[in-house]
């Protein structure tokens, strides 16, 4: 049997595996699965059709799975999955899909009172800091963070290795390999403190910066920017820089902020 306190409150039908820790007070819904070596906190409450993986943390009052905030629909129960060593610190709110289905990769950090809202979807190795706050249907990929007390709009996407920085209002998409800051939030530069975490090179950064500069700083349409692009045959990481710029619904953010208008 799974290691369970003996005040918390676990559903019959729930699906907790051997390996797995639930402390005290916590609320544990019937269609939830907790896969091997996971730790559920105090106070955690963990309902709807939830299936998580493996070694993930929630700490003290973590809300996981909830019905999503939609008028009219407070009573539907969606479905949400989480992958593997994810850590959901204190009072962290993620709410289960409302049209479809809200999912969370690998190894993210998900620090206190931040909130993932219904179908959203996030990719691996992403930080959201203190108070971070996405609206639904936001997708965010891989490695990219988003600083304490930002707000996503619905549907924005956030390419990976990005960065938003604390405090910012994001309404339209925000470019892989990008800094952005503000309310609205502008462009500042590439994040070069995240591509050298990343493990890039030097080369590698500095062929990023042609491209960076090409795209938001060269004369011409972003259509023209991108098509002169295309024709130069770019590597991978500038090719998945083009694709996002084309695929993106709501906009990118190009727009720099007048102070760092010559950055990167």
């Amino acid at each position: 049997m799974a290691n369970v306190h003996s005040t918390a409150v676990i559903a019959p039908s729930a699906s907790i595996h051997e390996t797995s820790e639930v402390g005290p007070y916590a609320v544990i819904g019937p269609q939830v699965r907790l896969g091997p070596g996971n730790v559920v906190g105090p106070h955690v409450v963990i309902e709807g059709d939830t299936e998580i993986g493996a070694d993930n943390r929630f700490l003290a009052s973590c809300s996981i799975g909830a019905s999503p905030q939609i008028t009219g629909r407070s009573g539907h129960v969606g479905r949400l999955m989480i992958g593997d060593g994810n850590v959901f610190r204190e009072f962290v709110t993620v709410h289960a899909g409302g049209e479809g289905v809200t999912v969370l990769g690998c190894r993210n950090l998900i620090m206190a009172t931040a909130h993932v809202a219904h179908d959203c979807r996030l990719g691996d190795d992403i930080v959201l800091a203190n108070g971070a706050t996405l609206g639904g249907h936001v997708q965010i990929e891989d490695a990219a963070q988003v600083s304490g007390l930002c707000a996503i709009h619905q549907h924005v996407r956030i390419g990976t290795n990005a960065f938003v920085a604390g405090g910012s209002i994001v309404t339209q998409d925000v470019a892989p390999y990008c800094l952005v800051q503000g309310d609205r939030a502008r462009l500042v530069s590439l994040n070069l403190v995240g591509l050298k975490r990343a493990g890039l090179s030097t080369i590698e950064v500095a062929a990023l910066k042609r491209v960076y500069r090409a795209l938001f700083r060269g004369p011409g349409s972003m259509a023209q920017r991108i098509a002169a692009l295309d024709a130069s045959a770019p590597d991978q990481r500038a090719r998945r820089l083009l694709t996002f710029l084309r695929t993106s619904e709501r906009g990118v953010i190009t727009t720099p902020r007048r102070s760092f208008a010559t950055a990167a």
